[in-house]
């Protein structure tokens, strides 16, 4: 069994194996924003990636919205091996119904599944016909959900042009 994708791992667990940066950023918020450390930058220690928040005034917001960027930055930018008989997550199973898969990309949930996705398309090879065989979800429903966050649409597209195959639109 491999390990789990990073994007997947609870807060706590995730928060652990993150260095945390409070520093000040200017803009909108009044003197409250200029005068106290409310912005966080996150570095997940293992793989270099950072996220960071800094549009709200409570530094505990900005700690929620950073980690959120960091779980969809690393299911962007970090690959786990899968196995071309690994069955989907039951997280996955539950949002797919009738060859349909639904969620809004701001829950909490989209990280994780965004990852899966990705990773599986990696393991074959960003061939979508297959990934979406493997995920039990149609072609045209796994690009779908892969353009509710543009990155993910983009590395898609990149990855299968330099393996000779036709960009999606």
């Amino acid at each position: 069994m491999t390990a789990p994708h990073p994007a997947t791992l609870d807060d706590d667990e995730l928060l652990r194996q993150c260095s945390e940066v409070r520093t000040r950023r200017s803009g909108p918020g009044g003197q409250h924003r200029n005068k106290v450390e409310t912005a966080i930058v996150l570095t997940h220690s293992p793989t270099g990636i950072t996220a960071e928040a800094n549009e709200r005034r409570s530094q505990a917001d900005n700690r929620r919205a950073a980690l959120f960027r960091l779980r969809v930055n690393l299911a962007l930018k970090f690959r786990t091996d899968r196995s071309p008989d690994t069955t989907p997550s039951n997280l996955w199973q539950s949002r797919c119904h009738g060859g349909r898969i639904a969620i809004n990309p701001s829950h909490s949930d989209f990280p994780s599944l965004l990852a899966e996705s990705l990773d599986r398309l990696a393991a074959d090879d960003w061939d979508t016909a297959a990934a979406a065989e493997q995920l039990a979800v149609t072609p045209s429903q796994l690009a779908k959900f892969l353009k509710l966050e543009p990155r993910a649409f983009a590395l898609l597209n990149t990855e299968r042009e330099q393996r000779g195959l036709r960009p999606l639109r």
